[in-house]
């Protein structure tokens, strides 16, 4: 009867499992978003950011990057649209600033003083 024992202890320390630990909390109660999501979010970010300073420098690439990111995270569902369509009002600004700029300069590049 001894031998039983410790069979039953070891059985059943062997068929339990360990409580799920609690997920963090992304924001009262509402899922985690989903990772193509969260990259959407962050193409609308980077759209801004880029669209922001292509106004000041390099408009001919980050103009045109700030577009085509803003769309795919349009596209992608962001959770962020208003970012997202602020940078691509800043992409088509951009372009606007370099075609003005070409105007009156009758050059693609251009410096201050």
């Amino acid at each position: 009867m001894t031998m039983n024992a410790p069979d039953t202890a070891t059985r059943s320390r062997a068929t339990r499992t360990p409580a799920p630990s609690p997920a963090p909390a992304a924001s009262a109660g509402a899922p985690a978003p989903s990772t193509a999501v969260r990259q959407a979010d962050g193409m609308a970010v980077a759209s801004f950011v880029l669209g922001l300073v292509g106004l000041l420098a390099m408009n001919l690439l980050l103009g045109p990057a700030s577009i085509v990111l803003a769309a795919l995270a349009l596209r992608r569902g962001t959770t962020r649209p208003g970012r997202a369509r602020l940078g691509l009002a800043l992409g088509v600004a951009d372009l606007a600033v370099l075609a003005w700029l070409v105007a009156a300069d009758q050059t693609w590049s251009w410096s201050i003083g």
